[in-house]
């Protein structure tokens, strides 16, 4: 069946629409605010028979493309050979191992397939970020674990919904493995009311086209997406490019892990050889093969935003050298750091390779981490347990065009940090500081954007603090003479006294008692061509907000302030340029 381009048009912006809708019922509805706030989650439309992707809504995470494509393909897989019971109208499965296409434990994945005429037309899938699935931590980052049954618990494909009722014996058996169980109902409920409205949406549609003209449209946009990806890459010269990015440590044994990229164009498409990689690690920064995929996917998103978001759009990429690396976890290996941190590591190694092919396209590194802090405790006051999960952006890496975002979203999603009010409403924590982390930005023609500077006050009970982060040994790399943005930071003040963590940025079961305080100071983004050739009016405007200060625009961008005016030293600003560049020479 040939779809006319006009209705195809219609047809495309209906499944966005009904992603896009599951999004916002399901954060609208949520309690945790990790999801309702923060909206850590997305929704998806795949395909019946090979779990493709068909549809993902905009405000979704990036990361979640490929994997809940490869996990809604092992499912149907699954259920193929047997191992998973058959659907039935109204069923709804739960899924959240890392194995099985997924990324960490926290990350749930609900499934529902859409019945037309007794056959499965399509399937229905959403990911949501539970603050807690048990584990030997509060909120899951356990940065010291070595095997994934300390990280939580592990589902494999079960039915938690019936034909639409909610199989209480093994809800019975999830919230007796998680903490302050009570509250994740709300979640639940929420994640699948989501996927009802996707229903209720997609029916409507499919009532008004045909299903059989829809489905001929998902297959021509799926072509037309392939094309599109293909005629980007054309703007690729035919070679090999080659980049190296560095994880600080797994979290148990102190030395970097190496991401080592090689990129070859050739008439085929693109081939990303990981090859060289370090081996499997100990910690839980190991990364399953959907999480890998999926990050390879979303930084070529990045670069080729254009491109309608549907599997055809993947089509042009091939992914090798993977195996005996710590980018293709088997089980038991931990892999708590994976989605949040690994996968940004490989999306950076992704820009460093193709910023030489695509210069006026691909940006410096950006901060490249989630910030991932948890804090578990009592709270005496309310006369209940909580677990609260922070997430926290950075900078963005300056570009061809300007200057890098300051606290933006992470590499992986759309999340924003949530709001400090609901915060301290949620959970006893009092917010010191809330400001960007200043000189963090890398210098560059294009400066970097600048990290996030927080600090959290514990004000009564106990608690225990984790937090699985990354960027604290190397900071995002600068691009085409750019230098690297600024690294992450945490400080935990213990009775007046400071504490840095061994791994700087990893962390479990640090102990706060009342006035206890933990100081985070996120990375910036790496910068964009040679400092030197920054307008020197631009870095006084810097100087001027408080972003730099002047030592620093002396020593990374050559600039002279002068003390009484606060204004650039044309001729000074000339000379010591001119000698910084003799120096490089």
């Amino acid at each position: 069946m040939t779809v006319n381009p006009i209705t195809l048009t219609v047809i495309q912006a209906g499944l966005q629409q009904v992603c896009d809708e599951m999004d916002l019922s399901f954060s609208r509805a949520a309690f945790s605010p990790v999801i309702a706030e923060a909206n850590d989650r997305s929704d998806g439309i795949y395909a019946a028979d090979d779990g493709a992707l068909i549809a993902q809504g905009n405000a979704g995470l990036p990361v979640f493309v490929g994997t809940m494509q490869y996990s809604t393909r092992t499912l149907v897989e699954m259920i193929a050979a047997g191992d998973v019971a058959a659907p039935e109208p109204g069923d709804i499965y739960i899924v959240n191992d890392p194995y099985l296409g997924g990324t960490h434990l926290m990350d749930v994945r609900f499934a529902t397939p859409l019945f037309r005429g007794g056959e499965i037309f399509c399937w229905l899938s959403n990911t949501g970020h539970w603050p807690d699935t048990g584990g030997a931590v509060p909120g899951g980052f356990s940065a010291s674990a070595t095997a994934v049954e300390q990280e939580g618990l592990r589902l494999p494909p079960v039915k938690l919904f019936k034909q639409g009722v909610l199989d209480q014996e093994i809800f019975s058996i999830i919230k007796s493995n998680i903490r302050v169980a009570d509250q994740r109902i709300g979640d639940v409920q929420a994640q699948a009311a989501a996927l009802l409205v996707g229903q209720d949406r997609l029916c409507a549609l499919l009532d008004r086209y045909g299903d059989a003209q829809v489905a001929a449209a998902i297959k021509e946009l799926r072509a037309r997406a392939e094309t599109q990806m293909r005629s980007c890459l054309d703007e690729i010269a035919p070679g090999h490019y080659r980049a190296t990015a560095y994880v600080d440590s797994d979290g148990v044994v102190n030395t970097p892990l190496e991401i080592a990229l090689a990129v070859t164009r050739d008439e085929v498409g693109l081939t990303f050889d990981f090859s060289g990689s370090s081996a499997p690690c100990m910690g839980p920064m190991n990364s399953v093969r959907a999480t890998t995929l999926s990050a390879v996917y979303l930084a070529m998103r990045h670069i080729f935003p254009e491109v309608p978001m549907n599997a055809g759009a993947f089509e042009p990429f091939t992914v090798t050298g993977i195996e005996n690396t710590f980018l293709d976890a088997h089980y038991p290996r931990p892999v708590s750091g994976c989605a949040a941190e690994v996968s940004q590591r490989i999306a950076e190694a992704v820009f460093a390779a193709l910023v030489p092919a695509l210069p006026g396209r691909v940006t410096a590194a950006p901060a490249g981490t989630s910030g991932n802090f948890a804090l578990g405790g009592h709270d005496p006051e309310k006369g209940r347990d909580y677990v609260m999960y922070q997430i926290s952006g950075g900078g963005y890496g300056g570009n061809a065009d300007h200057d890098g975002l300051a606290n933006g979203c992470s590499t992986i999603g759309i999340s924003k940090a949530p709001p400090i009010e609901i915060m301290e409403q949620a959970y006893p924590v009092l917010y010191h500081r809330y400001a960007l982390h200043e000189g963090s930005g890398g210098a560059g023609t294009q400066r970097g954007g600048f990290g996030l500077d927080y600090e959290i006050e514990l004000r009564r009970g106990h608690a225990k603090a984790s937090f699985v982060m990354d960027h604290g040994r190397f900071g995002p790399q600068g691009a085409l003479g750019g230098c690297d943005g600024g690294i992450n930071r945490v400080t935990v003040w213990q009775d007046g006294v400071a504490y840095t963590p061994e791994h700087l940025s990893k962390e479990q079961d640090i102990p706060l008692a009342p006035g206890d305080r933990v100081h985070v100071q996120t990375p910036g983004g790496g910068g964009y061509g040679d400092p030197l050739a920054r307008d020197p009016a631009l870095v006084v405007e810097d100087v001027r907000l408080g972003r730099y200060n002047a030592p620093q625009a002396r020593e990374l961008f050559g600039v002279m302030i002068n003390a009484a005016t606060g204004d650039d030293n044309a001729e000074c600003t000339e000379t010591l340029r001119a000698k910084m560049r003799a120096t490089r020479e």
